[in-house]
């Protein structure tokens, strides 16, 4: 570029206007350098510095800075070429800036009489260039190594650059993949998938999205993916290009179908056991029916033929055998009301009513039942359970009583730390029970740890299924001659 002399004088009017940017001149004939008020600021110098050549080139930075800035001056004198570089300079207070420097030459009769041009702090742009860089450095970074696929994507599909491991979870090669639109290696299942959720990415509806979604490896072969999509937009929020994350989950998506499968024998072979045992159940309580029923008639209607040592024995195992069946028929039961709704149900009157159901018994053994649970709580259950659980261990507590002591139950209640639970404590002054020999076993099938004519050992065993059906659990603490304490977790209506 180039300038006759009559117009030098309007070119720097013009540039005098340009906010923060600074102009400069340097007459060679008689020699004077001329520097604006911009272009001092950024110096750090006032209006009464006095300018000299050899001073103002030192202010670039030793080395490149300074080397490039007196390299291209003089080549602008000498040849007559403008120049324009963005160089390091060191103001006169010490501050370190970048600057942009523009010279260009002013001819007549086609020899430079002097050097004028534009000057420039530089110094943010140049930090958020750097910032940027090192953003997209990293992000290059991150991209090319990351453990699971990433690509970048046009906005209509193509792939314009892909990792390793994308690479290889499909198999292509990075000019393979430039050849494909993302739905050429997509399950024709699924490529539909997503297409709404894009809709609304490019509107800025929303930030990205996630869909799990079959590929196409190049081996043929089908790969299950997790990707997550986000838009990349510009300062002005126009859509440039998309960022797809693609994790493999193909071996979790076939143990999914594994364990769904598994699920779906389990449940079939679960159902055909209930009924058989329902069946056996039916079964065996039609024929042990019938041999009690056949026994009484002999009693009545032949009892010469009862008298002998054989017919007590028959007439034992008839009724054990009715027994088992018995006990067989109300686990039965209680396997099919597993999923039963829980219906909210006020505890206090519920232990009333047990207490009730055995006055009886409690009026026999001279025994006492301290119902200390608030009048208004109210839990969820099923009812029925509720009522046999509460007449298993208020029985059990005075079945089991020491000989010679009155029998004394005392029940309370509190909350799990979380008021996720109520615990219910049923505590009495029993024989207790020795945990260290039988803990393992308390709660299994034809279990007992007392010698008692009415002992079968289902008690437990039935009662904490029931506990366990309604979502609860059980907890027991006991030591021999003390008594035994039960805390039954249960959820309360609040939960």
């Amino acid at each position: 570029m180039q300038f006759n002399v009559n117009d030098s004088q309007q070119v720097l009017d013009f540039i005098q206007k340009a906010a923060k940017i600074g102009t400069w001149q340097v007459l060679l004939e008689p020699y004077e350098i001329q520097w604006s008020d911009i272009t001092r600021e950024i110096h750090d110098v006032g209006k009464s510095y006095n300018i000299e050549l050899e001073k103002a080139l030192d202010f670039y930075k030793e080395g490149y800075s300074r080397d490039k800035i007196t390299y291209y001056f003089n080549r602008c004198i000498e040849q007559g070429e403008p120049y324009d570089v963005e160089l390091e300079l060191v103001s006169a207070k010490g501050r370190e800036k970048w600057v942009r420097a523009i010279g260009f030459p002013v001819l007549e009769n086609e020899k430079c009489v002097k050097v004028q041009g534009l000057f420039q702090d530089i110094t943010e742009k140049n930090k958020t260039q750097k910032k940027v860089a090192l953003r997209e450095q990293q992000f290059r970074k991150t991209f090319d190594s990351a453990s699971i696929g990433m690509a970048i994507v046009s906005l209509e599909g193509k792939f314009i650059r892909v990792n390793q491991s994308l690479r290889n979870i499909l198999g292509y090669t990075t000019d393979e993949f430039k050849t494909f639109n993302f739905k050429d290696i997509t399950h024709k299942d699924d490529t539909t998938l997503g297409d709404k959720k894009f809709a609304k990415l490019l509107s800025n509806e929303i930030s990205n999205f996630q869909i799990e979604k079959r590929y196409l490896h190049k081996n043929g072969s089908i790969i299950w993916a997790s990707l997550n999509v986000s838009l990349v937009s510009n300062e002005d929020d126009t859509p440039l290009h998309l960022v797809a994350q693609i994790n493999d989950i193909t071996k979790r998506k076939e143990s999914e179908k594994k364990v769904n499968t598994l699920l779906e024998i389990t449940k079939d072979q679960n159902s055909r056991l209930l009924n058989f045992a329902h069946i056996v159940s039916h079964n065996l309580r039609s024929h042990s029916g019938n041999l009690e029923m056949l026994l009484d008639l002999m009693k009545h209607e032949e009892p010469e033929a009862t008298d002998n040592s054989y017919f007590p024995l028959v007439d034992t195992a008839v009724n054990n055998l009715s027994e088992t069946v018995e006990n067989l028929n109300q686990v039965a039961i209680l396997n099919t009301k597993l999923h039963e709704d829980l219906t909210p149900t006020n505890l206090y009157e519920a232990i009333n009513k047990t207490k009730e159901s055995l006055k009886a018994h409690i009026l026999e053994n001279d025994g006492s039942i301290i119902n200390n649970v608030p009048k208004h709580l109210i839990i969820d259950t099923v009812p029925a359970y509720l009522d046999s659980i509460l007449l298993n261990f208020i029985s059990n507590s005075i079945k089991y009583k020491k000989p010679d002591v009155a029998p004394k139950i005392n029940i309370s209640t509190s909350f799990t730390d979380d008021n996720q639970y109520l615990i219910l404590k049923i505590e009495d002054n029993g024989m207790g029970i020795d945990l260290n020999r039988h803990r393992k076993k308390l709660f299994g099938m034809y279990k007992t740890f007392h010698k008692h004519k009415d002992s079968r050992g289902l008690g437990l065993f039935i009662t904490k299924n029931q506990v366990e059906a309604i979502g609860g659990k059980i907890e027991v603490e006991s030591e021999v001659g003390i008594g035994t304490t039960f805390l039954l977790h249960l959820k309360h209506e609040i939960n």
